[in-house]
């Protein structure tokens, strides 16, 4: 223990004694480091802010839409959910409420609305009673969409509160009347506020009656629907899961080991699926910015080379003394890794300070997250890089006769 207790003050001395030098040694390992945890910081932080979205849909809602292959959509194929899916689910599927179906009557890019001399660019979307509660949508102000609304298609319309915002109208909006993609519309409810993600609002959309939206698609436009409902007992979702996938294979006629066209998913498998490709993302940006540790670990057993052949009397003098080759290794892999976990440290901070930094530059971006694995990962891969590239030269140090080292000029 006092041997290496001596070793590590003998590698601080020497660092100290060249500080300029023992900071353009580490200053690979810090960039490297510092890109690594910017890049983790800013991929995290969003996921965590999408983790977060995905919960408050609801972990007993069920969504089922059709899936169309990159494959399948190079040859001019389009898969599509109609309305008897709709009425199959309804009709077949027991323990399960709050089904609604819903698609985008003016296309998916939605269409212009207007308020007196004000307009807007919106997402129009076809929904039931039913959405309120399979969506988690709900009114602050007025009131949602009703069964007789849908009945007797009345041209009624809920607004998101960043569209209302965008026309401009003023006073009381409820009751107000605004014209969509040529249609008019009274305004009879306000949703909720959500924010923002990524810099786009997540209220900027109107919601009208189901009946009115296939009014407006015509009869010629073949329906693209989607379903959500809600599983009455969480415990049976993985069933009634597998109970509409069976349903809908049957109804589309799918064989055996067919992919299916459509997916039937929960809110824990779309955060899954979104976690799974951050991570994928997250890998690959790491390593592409990890290459830079590595050029940061060939700097630093350079250093220490030029350091070894600096040495070369100390070094025969020590062991003229009676130091052992452990001892003239120790010193200087100690030495090697200091310099590594020293850039790893200023690395780390500068790093989340560049992350914490980009993220605030973006507008509405969610705050940059260094996870815990990242910050062992800073640290252990600083080690290893000091270890694997301090040995090299620790070993020429150690492997040094006395008699050659102190004829050495």
């Amino acid at each position: 223990m006092l041997s290496f207790l001596e070793s590590v003050r003998s590698a601080l001395q020497s660092i100290y004694a060249h500080r300029f030098r023992s900071f353009l040694t580490s200053l690979g390992i810090i960039i490297g480091v510092a890109s690594v945890i910017a890049v983790v910081s800013i991929v995290q932080g969003l996921s965590a802010s999408i983790s977060k979205e995905f919960k408050g849909l609801g972990s007993n809602s069920l969504t089922v839409e059709a899936y169309t292959t990159f494959e399948e959509a190079l040859q001019g194929k389009e898969n599509v959910l109609g309305l008897n899916d709709y009425e199959r689910i309804v009709t077949h599927i027991d323990d399960i409420s709050n089904v609604s179906p819903m698609f985008a009557p003016f296309g998916n890019f939605g269409t212009t609305v207007r308020a007196g001399a004000t307009s807007t660019f919106t997402q129009v979307m076809a929904v039931t009673e039913a959405y309120m509660e399979s969506a988690q949508v709900f009114p602050a102000q007025g009131r949602f969409l009703r069964a007789s609304d849908d009945k007797s298609r009345r041209r009624v319309a809920v607004v998101g509160s960043k569209t209302l915002e965008n026309l401009r109208l003023t006073g009381d909006p409820l009751g107000q009347f605004i014209d969509i993609g040529g249609e008019w519309f009274k305004i009879i409810g306000i949703t909720e506020e959500k924010g923002e993600s990524l810099g786009f609002s997540k209220d900027n959309y109107i919601l009208i009656p189901f009946s009115v939206g296939q009014v407006i698609a015509g009869t010629t436009t073949k329906l693209n629907i989607s379903i959500s409902f809600t599983v009455d007992d969480i415990e049976q979702i993985d069933a009634v899961q597998g109970r509409v996938t069976s349903l809908l294979r049957q109804a589309h006629h799918l064989k055996p080991g067919q992919r299916n066209d459509f997916k039937v998913q929960t809110a824990q498998q779309l955060s899954e699926s979104f976690e799974s490709i951050i991570s994928t993302l997250t890998l690959v940006l790491g390593g592409v910015v990890s290459i830079s540790l590595l050029v940061g670990g060939i700097g630093i057993m350079n250093i220490m080379l030029v350091s070894v052949t600096e040495r070369t009397r100390e070094i025969g003098i020590c062991k003229a003394l009676g130091a052992q080759r452990h001892h003239i290794l120790m010193q200087f892999l100690i030495e090697a890794t200091t310099l590594s976990l020293l850039g790893g440290l200023v690395g780390l901070l500068l790093g989340y300070l560049i992350g914490f930094g980009a993220a605030k530059l973006i507008p509405n971006f969610p705050d940059a997250f260094v996870p815990w694995w990242a910050i062992a990962m800073a640290f252990g891969f600083s080690s290893l890089v000091g270890i694997l590239f301090g040995i090299m030269p620790a070993a020429k140090a150690a492997n040094l006769h006395p008699i050659d080292a102190l004829r050495y000029e």
